[in-house]
């Protein structure tokens, strides 16, 4: 089965449109973990489980892991979803871009060496340098489209002009030629921040149900009504809103399992209110 349809499946198996993300920092984990050598994959898997019920999808961030050397237990963890969790999609959150054979390398590290379901891509260096990632027609293709970080508008909100002379921020144009023309597969998504609710409705007017993969709820100040209200597809569908530390660190102490679990299960309920 191909991403997507993981993906439409888990929305409605679950009845939930939230991300779990799993992004490691061990200064945070509880201290139960303390000395211990396998604590980054034995922390995440535990999130994964108490948390699996409430996600339609988990997302990885792979500098986490690499900046503490344990890829071998990014590449467990996604293992053990997969096992323990069947028909939840990862995505690993890589953010890559590149030309040629490196492309093809990235590739082939998100896809075979991590197993990943899917991958976050940046699209500003042309379709060549996205080429080998669309040509996996089973994997997800998640591009940034407009980011939750303060600075997204120091290029993404550029007005330029395109074929034609139509002239509009330059998040619109990617948004309209990925969904327009790299699509071909049908497993492309977008990553469009919940900082921007007015964007997130213009994105979601361009691209119709179009997955969208939406950060910067709970400690970026999203809000979570509007991003569902300006994001959602037309059958309320259509989202995977991310949290990470609002789930993650819920609790630094014996009960943080518990908390990630209840912290899950509060964003779903809030966000299916406004669905």
């Amino acid at each position: 089965m191909g991403f997507m349809q993981a993906l439409r499946d888990r929305w409605n198996a679950a009845d939930s449109l939230v991300c779990v993300g799993l992004d490691p920092e061990p200064a945070k984990f509880p201290a139960r973990f303390a000395g211990d050598p396998d604590a980054v994959f034995a922390f995440c898997r535990d999130i994964a489980d108490a948390t699996a019920q409430y996600a339609c999808c988990f997302k990885p961030q792979i500098a986490h892991f690499a900046a503490l050397a344990a890829e071998d237990a990014l590449q467990r963890l996604v293992a053990h979803i997969h096992a323990a969790h069947p028909g939840i999609p990862v995505i690993l959150d890589a953010k890559r871009g590149d030309i040629g054979s490196t492309a093809a390398h990235y590739a082939g590290e998100a896809f075979d060496r991590y197993a990943a379901d899917a991958v976050t891509l940046n699209p500003y260096m042309g379709r060549d340098s996205a080429q080998p990632f669309l040509d996996r027609g089973d994997r997800g293709c998640v591009f940034l489209c407009h980011t939750s970080n303060p600075g997204a508008g120091d290029f993404q909100e550029l007005v330029v002009a395109a074929d034609g002379g139509a002239c509009r921020p330059l998040y619109q144009h990617v948004a309209a030629t990925i969904a327009r023309d790299w699509n071909g597969n049908g497993n492309c998504a977008l990553v469009v921040g919940a900082t921007f609710p007015e964007e997130l409705q213009a994105i979601r007017d361009l691209v119709g149900d179009l997955p969208l993969l939406v950060p910067g709820i709970g400690a970026q100040g999203g809000d979570v009504e509007a991003t569902v209200r300006n994001g959602k597809a037309a059958d309320g569908t259509g989202l995977m809103v991310n949290s990470s530390r609002g789930i993650l660190y819920a609790s630094r102490g014996a009960d943080y399992a518990e908390a990630a679990a209840a912290a899950a299960r509060s964003l779903r309920d809030e966000i299916d209110r406004y669905r």
